[in-house]
């Protein structure tokens, strides 16, 4: 028995191994930056932002506090055992983060779902992606993209479940292992991330299920590695719903790489994997 544990154990490291290396080799990482860069040089697409930021702060302000009121204590006190004297700082640090989680997932889901379609369909106008647009929405003549969405055709597919709350409440105990375990635990969400951030994309191209699955199995180090770099970006405290929409419009830059096949065979734009090489 114990053998066979810890087969299972070098072959889960050895896949892991080669997830982490084909995600570093895409460089698809770089596209939640790039949809940062993107995002602020294009003010159109601040709109959909803009127009939810009280909502957002106010359901912010009030998780925050929650957690901070009824988790903080018992987590430094479990963090002292791993920690040391630092738990008082990691105890905060994870109240933060897990905070920060729960703000996007409850804003995703309630307040901003479809102020992020606009933003990925604003991206991907600007980009010069029109037909595929209108497969989901009507398209407006003149203005500047995000002026050109229309109604929706198609509205997004993904609706609430409890399924990702759950799983991060199921990773969460990760958090406890210094070091390690925090790296499993963005590796693990970011592999399930990486390919939700194209939703959308999936659904204007039409694609079935097996479809969807196909590509996303032929591009896996890809995505795990967009997936990865997002969820560091909105595990940010306070930042968390400014970088959802930067992440969308990183997404959605992919999917233009994508329609415009301009990508290599690791499923992304050459210019990026240029760039990923450098960084090695």
């Amino acid at each position: 028995m114990a053998e066979r544990v810890k087969e299972v154990a070098v072959e889960e490291a050895d896949r892991l191994k080669h997830l982490t290396s084909d995600a570093a080799r895409s460089g698809a990482y770089l596209y939640p930056i790039r949809g940062i860069a993107y995002f602020l040089s294009h003010k159109s697409l601040w709109r959909p932002l803009t127009s939810k930021l009280a909502p957002t702060m106010t359901l912010g302000l009030g998780i925050t506090t929650f957690m901070f009121v009824f988790t903080y204590l018992p987590q430094a006190a479990i963090m002292a055992f791993t920690s040391g004297p630092l738990a008082a700082i990691s105890g905060a640090l994870l109240v933060l983060s897990e905070s920060s989680t729960l703000i996007t997932i409850l804003s995703k889901t309630f307040l901003i779902e479809d102020a992020l379609t606009d933003t990925f369909d604003g991206a991907l106008l600007s980009k010069n992606t029109t037909d595929l647009v209108s497969e989901g929405r009507q398209i407006k003549a003149g203005g500047d993209p995000m002026a050109k969405l229309g109604k929706l055709l198609k509205k997004p597919l993904v609706k609430f479940t409890p399924k990702a709350l759950i799983r991060y409440l199921m990773y969460l105990p990760l958090n406890f292992i210094p070091v390690i375990g925090t790296v499993v635990f963005v590796l693990l969400q970011g592999k399930r991330a990486g390919p939700a951030a194209h939703t959308r994309y999936f659904q204007l191209k039409q694609w079935n299920k097996s479809q969807q699955e196909k590509h996303i199995e032929q591009y896996r180090g890809a995505y795990t590695g967009f997936g990865v770099a997002a969820v560091l970006l909105e595990l940010v405290p306070l930042a968390s719903i400014f970088f959802a929409f930067t992440n969308t419009v990183g997404a959605a830059l992919w999917a233009a790489d994508i329609e415009n096949q301009h990508i290599t065979k690791e499923g992304t734009a050459p210019r990026l994997r240029e760039q990923a090489k450098k960084a090695e």
